[in-house]
């Protein structure tokens, strides 16, 4: 097939031999698949900001770092620099969250080289050799559902640990590969450590994952995975292989107002300590 414009650049650098065909176009991006010496791989080629239907919420950006004050004062006032960087950075996150993740040892593609807001990744197949298809095009029985529910999560404890939750899981970025499910689309990647919604996102992931097999496994609808892991998370005890029960124990203890007065003057007594010692000091 003829050569999409934005792949030439690849093609003249010798990054990518031939462009084979159009594999899909999503809200973002189209990919292709491409050949690249003896390998063939995938292209994914961002849209424009104007083309995408996906918006860049502040809920995704936040945590984010910046190269420089100048490019954080421009992103903040929408120049045209500032557009432009904050569409380097909305590319970079996915390009960054994928190396991070497959070192890590999740299933995600795994990526090679972005290049003029093109992303080289591997093609991920089935079993047949051929491109994967997504996990809502795949028939499931209740044993396999049951089966990919669980490897799902177990990707999802991976990342976490690893301080990256998706943001936007669901069957449509889900491929289904010769060795099971395979986690893709991560431009909305968020930071677990640096972002204050990282609760409800990851929640929200694990509840489309419930939501979507409960409806060839009955017995997952009701499950509070997403509680659970990030409570193990905030805890520390989110350990590899940790076993999940998918059930959240509510504390209802009533708290002891006397004790939470103490927690307050004992703050509010540090922080007298302190400031007294700052003026000792700068006496």
């Amino acid at each position: 097939m003829k050569t999409p414009k934005r792949i030439e650049p690849l093609v003249d650098e010798g990054l990518v031999d031939e462009v084979v065909r159009q594999l899909m176009s999503g809200k973002e991006a189209t990919v292709y698949v491409v050949r690249c010496g003896d390998d063939v791989r995938c292209a994914k080629v961002y849209k424009d900001a104007q083309q995408r239907n996906f918006r860049q919420a502040a809920v995704y950006r936040e945590g984010r770092k910046t190269r420089n004050s100048r490019e954080a004062r421009a992103r903040g006032k929408g120049t045209k620099y500032g557009r432009k960087m904050e569409e380097e950075a909305w590319q970079s996150a996915e390009v960054d969250a994928l190396f991070r993740l497959a070192a890590a040892g999740v299933r995600v593609p795994h990526p090679h080289i972005c290049f003029e807001g093109v992303l080289i990744m591997e093609l991920v197949t089935d079993a047949a050799g051929n491109a994967a298809p997504r996990l809502n095009d795949v028939e499931l029985s209740e044993a396999l559902a049951l089966e990919y529910h669980a490897m799902l999560l177990e990707q999802v404890v991976l990342m976490l640990r690893a301080g990256v939750i998706h943001g936007d899981l669901s069957e449509y970025n889900i491929l289904v590969g010769a060795e099971g499910p395979v986690i893709i689309d991560l431009p909305q990647a968020v930071d677990a450590a640096g972002n204050s919604e990282a609760p409800a996102l990851l929640e929200r992931d694990v509840t489309n994952l419930r939501d979507y097999f409960s409806r060839f496994a009955p017995s997952l609808a009701g499950t509070e995975y997403g509680k659970e892991i990030w409570a193990l998370y905030q805890a520390g005890s989110l350990l590899p292989g940790a076993v999940l029960s998918g059930q959240v124990v509510e504390d209802r203890r009533i708290a002891d107002p006397n004790a939470v007065l103490r927690e307050l003057q004992l703050a509010q007594k540090e922080r007298q300590d302190e400031a007294a010692k700052a003026r000792e000091e700068q006496e």
